[in-house]
């Protein structure tokens, strides 16, 4: 872990010499140098993840694709928001938008004797160990990102959001990062509230997402892939996640209702009558682990691979016109915009 660390360390400092610093002055941001190596930090993260993503998962999907590429331009479009998120771009914006109003929050509760919690104190000797406190953090966020997943699919208003991200009908390990810019700011910015709160160090911070990026990234890769019987229950697996995906069966939950409470008087046979009514919900939110899942019955372990997207997209609206998301970067992002005042 040490060996690592210091590695990691020392490439930062040189990325943060070499390339960050002479552009901040340049740009008369020198005020704002530890800004600047944070973003170092950050930039050699995104590196490092493209080169497991180009080097070793696109590979595996070329050997083992669930389906045949058939729209380019779409992924040309999915590698566009890999590179804003992976490289540190959306993430300046978070840390000058989100970090200063935390960083006041934070002061404002130390100075009223109200201190963080230190979640790797819990366990002096054992949870205050680099890997130990890393695993616990990962298992934190994982819980936490869990729920935030079923709030993006629960309200109305967030899915019009999220609905962005699951209305790519060609998944591949660049679809992780397509979502809208407003949902990505709400997610993130609930992290690094929680990441305040339970006291993470900025490396382990960083460690973190790089980890679940990276695991996401082959989350949605056209892969044909599952980790067995056990192992599904363990990991999230590209077969786990591709179910989430799934037109009509990861972001829809069937309930059937009496037909009477449904606009249907009569009585009798009438009566007892039920209707199928479909409502936002869903399966497998589960961000890196599927035991959230598990736990709340929201767990789905089939062995299928099927089409992904949204219904609206191949199934005619009460219009008899299916929904458009938009083909490019501005257009969808416009286009959610659009949606969540019902414009679209």
């Amino acid at each position: 872990m040490d060996w690592w660390t210091n590695a990691f360390d020392a490439a930062q400092q040189w990325v943060f010499e070499h390339a960050m610093q002479p552009v901040m002055f340049w740009a008369g941001l020198g005020n704002h140098l530890e800004t600047g190596y944070e973003a170092a930090g950050w930039l050699l993260v995104g590196f490092l993840q493209l080169v497991v993503i180009i080097g070793l998962i696109g590979p595996l999907q070329r050997l083992r694709p669930v389906e045949a590429v058939s729209d380019r331009a779409t992924i040309r479009t999915d590698i566009l928001y890999t590179l804003i998120h992976r490289l540190g771009l959306f993430r300046l914006v978070l840390f000058f938008a989100v970090t200063p109003l935390m960083d006041s929050l934070i002061g404002a509760l130390r100075v009223a004797g109200i201190s963080t919690f230190q979640l790797d104190g819990i366990w002096p000797g054992v949870t205050d160990l680099p890997w130990v406190s890393l695993l616990l953090y990962l298992v934190v966020f994982d819980f936490v990102d869990y729920w935030i997943h079923r709030g993006q699919h629960h309200f109305e208003w967030w899915w019009k959001l999220h609905s962005l991200h699951h209305a790519q009908r060609q998944m591949t390990m660049w679809s992780d990062n397509r979502n809208h810019l407003l949902d990505d700011l709400l997610r993130d910015t609930i992290l690094v509230v929680v990441a305040q709160l339970i006291g993470v160090a900025p490396g382990q911070f960083i460690a973190i997402v790089a980890i679940t990026q990276l695991s996401e990234s082959f989350q949605h890769a056209n892969l044909r892939l599952w980790f067995g019987r056990w192992g599904e229950r363990l990991w999230v697996s590209p077969r786990f996640h591709r179910r989430h995906h799934s037109i009509g069966i990861g972001h829809e939950t069937v309930k059937m209702a009496p037909a009477a409470s449904a606009g249907f008087a009569g009585t009798g046979n009438a009566q007892r009558l039920r209707v199928r009514r479909v409502v936002l919900g869903g399966h497998n939110f589960g961000v890196l682990l599927p035991w959230w899942d598990m736990l709340m019955g929201t767990a789905n372990f089939e062995l299928r691979y099927d089409p992904t997207g949204v219904r609206d997209q191949v199934e005619p609206g009460p219009d008899g016109a299916t929904r458009d998301y938009g083909k490019g970067f501005w257009s969808q992002q416009w286009t959610g915009l659009l949606r969540v005042v019902g414009k679209a």
